[in-house]
């Protein structure tokens, strides 16, 4: 995709800008995107009162399968014609999912459920029946007004063939940190989604790329990387930014603005501030992305590393800044805590505002340019970028103190942890390890995305999380917690941790299989040692000493 030229200034009197477009010619096309595919035959639903809803059925009959769906009323008391090339149907409780081409109506009847698919739905209800953000194609809910029903029916008879989009999102499972052994971990995915795509399924969230139209929200708020944007991917974004940015260096330019906007919204929000005589900083190169929203903090700050001495996002065609704000917000705080004071990453919700906003920036951030590229994995591009401003900053710091939410921090343990390693296996970015030669319980930083699946599993609720960047000696594991080896006290086998065997010592004391003091010091012998004892000292009737 080609940014749009964004400025007034004719490209011939701006060399630097000329020589950041014109640098995209030259790239090679990116992989194909994987695609999905559906079809729409000729299966019309048309929901609401009988009324509004059979009006639009004759007309449409003689063009579409129509079915009309009405809320349950007397036969008798709905004015059917006597010919009529549709099916109405009365009922009640009605509920709609699925997608173009593969719509699923279910309702009560006079004579029970019933359920059928449909390609198309005109939903002319008084409360729609999806309640979403972001509908999905082939269903429309223009609401009373004749106009907007008309054009939606038009918008509608245009779904008629084969149709095929990208799959915008790929999902990693085992990055995954929605939940573990029915634990909730993190939803934020879910939470943002605006098509309602993305479902808890268990353990993990499933993705339904029929409904997903690429708004990329999910794979900004994801902290691990398991959901990342396809469309374009951030690896090509990366490849064009350091392309674009070691064109306008080497055509003399300086303190460069890469604006980030939407290929539609943004594209034409550009289009119409030009037309309005608005005009842009000459230092500002425009970055075309599918979707506004899918510029997370490794694009973000990834654009800084590579040379952009700010960064702008326009917001036009988002469904919803607040999360884009957030990772903006995280941005600033990074970069404030190694020492580059200013605000080098804006979000603009207004393209009018823009001029305004980027001709009152203070002082750009300089950073000698990255060598490396942008990676897939989110986590690793992070690691690379943060790196490589730590490396430059003005005051180097050994942590830096993030707002909750971030994708970064540290976990610390409490005396009241028996080392039974629960949060071992529930951490799912193995930043929590147990150690194979003794009870200790070791957490490597770098790792950790805070989703705090190791609390939530806690038996002993020991555990707590506190967001953090940090920057010394993050690569290296440190020692949470470690304890000694409790051995059998009749044999000298050892049996695990020592606070965990005192831990269940003092749980079992109270009970009364183990009232005795005999019953009690079995508890610290191992099993064979714990068998030998009962067949020595218990007091019954043995095997042997039966008789008939």
């Amino acid at each position: 995709m080609s940014p749009a030229v964004s400025t007034n200034l004719p490209l011939s009197e701006n060399p630097p800008l000329a020589a950041a477009l014109a640098v995209l010619n030259d790239l090679p096309a990116p992989e194909p995107v994987p695609a999905v595919s559906m079809s729409a035959d000729d299966r019309l639903l048309i929901v609401g009162p009988a009324a509004v809803a059979l009006g639009w059925a004759e007309r449409l009959a003689g063009q579409r399968r129509v079915t009309v769906l009405a809320p349950a009323a007397p036969a008798a008391a709905v004015d059917l014609p006597e010919e009529s090339n549709f099916v109405f149907e009365n009922g009640s409780d009605v509920r709609l999912a699925g997608h173009l081409g593969a719509f699923v109506a279910s309702w009560q009847g006079a004579l029970g459920a019933r359920q059928e698919r449909f390609d198309v739905v005109l939903d002319l209800s008084p409360q729609a029946l999806l309640k979403r953000v972001e509908l999905p194609p082939g269903y429309v809910a223009p609401g009373r007004d004749p106009l907007d029903q008309a054009l939606a029916i038009i918008d509608l008879l245009g779904f008629a063939g084969e149709f095929e989009k990208p799959r915008y999102v790929a999902v990693n499972e085992r990055l995954c940190a929605h939940s573990r052994s029915q634990k909730a971990g993190c939803s934020n995915c879910i939470e943002v989604c605006a098509t309602e795509a993305i479902v808890s399924a268990g353990d993990k969230i499933a993705l339904d790329p029929y409904l997903c139209q690429g708004c990329g929200t999910c794979t900004t708020v994801c902290p691990s990387g398991a959901l990342a944007f396809e469309y374009p991917r951030v690896v090509d974004v990366g490849v064009a930014i350091k392309a674009q940015l070691k064109a306008w260096r080497a055509a003399g330019g300086e303190n460069p603005c890469l604006l980030f906007h939407s290929a539609e919204a943004g594209k034409k929000a550009l289009a119409a501030l030009k037309r309005g005589g608005g005009k842009l900083p000459a230092n500002v190169i425009p970055v075309e992305t599918w979707s506004i929203d899918a510029v997370g903090l490794d694009l973000m700050l990834g654009a800084i590393a590579l040379g952009a001495g700010r960064v702008a996002l326009l917001g036009a065609g988002s469904h919803d800044l607040a999360p884009l704000h957030k990772q903006a917000g995280i941005a600033h705080v990074v970069l404030n805590g190694l020492g580059y004071a200013g605000d080098y990453v804006k979000v603009v919700g207004d393209a009018d505002d823009l001029a305004g906003v980027l001709g009152g920036w203070p002082a750009p951030l300089t950073v000698p340019p990255a060598e490396f590229r942008l990676f897939a994995d989110k986590r690793t591009t992070l690691e690379f970028v943060i790196d490589h401003l730590a490396k430059h900053a003005p005051a180097p710091v050994d942590a830096i103190d993030l707002p909750a939410g971030a994708p970064f921090g540290m976990v610390a343990v409490s005396d009241a942890c028996t080392l039974c390693m629960a949060c071992t296996s529930a951490c799912p970015a193995s930043a929590l390890k147990a150690a194979a030669d003794a009870p200790r319980l070791s957490f490597l930083e770098r790792n950790c995305i805070q989703c705090g699946l190791c609390a939530g599993t806690c038996p002993e609720r020991a555990i707590t999380l506190t967001p953090r960047l940090l920057l010394k000696e993050r690569r290296h594991e440190r020692i949470l917690r470690e304890a000694e080896v409790f051995c059998c006290t009749v044999c000298g086998k050892p049996m695990g941790a020592a606070p965990t065997i005192m831990n269940m010592l003092g749980k079992l004391s109270g009970h009364s299989m183990f009232a005795t003091p005999e019953a009690r010091a079995r508890l610290t012998m191992c099993g064979d040692c714990r068998v030998i004892d009962l067949i020595n000292h218990e007091k019954s009737t043995k095997a042997w000493e039966m008789t008939e």
